[in-house]
């Protein structure tokens, strides 16, 4: 799949392709300007790729990181807007969202906070009981104890309805124990796809005296080198080694940071 930009000279998406499987939750990882919202457009069906396709099966429902809402509109009015113009509409599950986290139906949408503005868009899109959820940078406005709690109920709709997640962020530590799969993202294009537990297992970091080459066959992701010592991030699987080099799992913020160098 590719996505062309305004100047053909500069792609916004290139070569990206991967499957998900259904009722997984997927995160999609990369810097600002990766390429991140302009997947998720994609895939929402707003932005047509210039070449390849996509293909999601069922309903779709898509929190765009800005969250437009007209701000005249009060909540009670956003959720009226969600049962005229969605064919499925849950109401009473877009409600139950909304007094999970005590937001006033009266209140104008200009007149909310940032995080309560999340919290109507969610209950908005969670409504129309969609199959696939895409939500791009959803936490951004919310406090970390919010975001946590916000996580786990997003997990349970997942569990719950069978739902299919896929969500945009930068900040890996959003990720940990959350997603099952991972799409790191680099100037457009897709630098790692696959489930998390199984990327972790495949990268090692070996670690030892200062050397020209990798102590370990397989792919290396990233080198560094001192005076007297070299380490190197191999995609080997966890291969033994003896001394002096020594070797483990990286984490998966080491893991993203080491593709995103390699990357650049």
């Amino acid at each position: 799949m590719s996505v062309v930009a305004a100047d053909v000279s500069k792609w916004s998406l290139r070569n990206v392709s991967f499957e998900l499987p259904p009722g997984s939750v997927t995160a999609i990882v990369g810097s600002n300007g990766s390429g991140k919202t302009t997947l998720l457009n994609v895939l929402a069906g707003h932005l047509e790729p210039e070449s390849g396709h996509t293909s999601i099966a069922g309903r779709v429902a898509y929190v765009a990181q800005h969250k437009p809402m007209y701000k005249s509109f009060k909540v009670a009015n956003v959720l009226q807007f969600g049962r005229r113009m969605n064919e499925v509409w849950d109401n009473d599950r877009a409600e139950q969202w909304l007094d999970r986290y005590r937001i006033p139906r009266k209140l104008q949408i200009e007149d909310l906070s940032g995080g309560q503005r999340t919290h109507v868009v969610l209950a908005l899109a969670l409504g129309s009981r969609p199959d696939v959820l895409l939500l791009d940078e959803p936490l951004a406005e919310l406090d970390p104890l919010a975001r946590r709690k916000v996580v786990r109920e997003l997990l349970t709709e997942v569990n719950d309805n069978g739902m299919t997640l896929i969500f945009s962020t930068h900040v890996v530590a959003e990720i940990g124990g959350v997603a099952d799969r991972l799409l790191l993202m680099s100037n457009g294009r897709l630098l790692v796809d696959g489930e998390t537990d199984a990327l972790l297992e495949e990268h090692v970091l070996y670690t030892g005296p200062h050397a020209s080459k990798s102590p370990v066959e397989g792919p290396v992701v990233l080198a560094k080198h001192g005076r007297s010592q070299s380490s190197y991030l191999v995609r080997s699987g966890g291969t033994r080694i003896d001394e002096p080099w020594t070797a483990r799992y990286v984490t998966l913020e080491e893991l993203v940071v080491a593709h995103l160098e390699r990357g650049q």
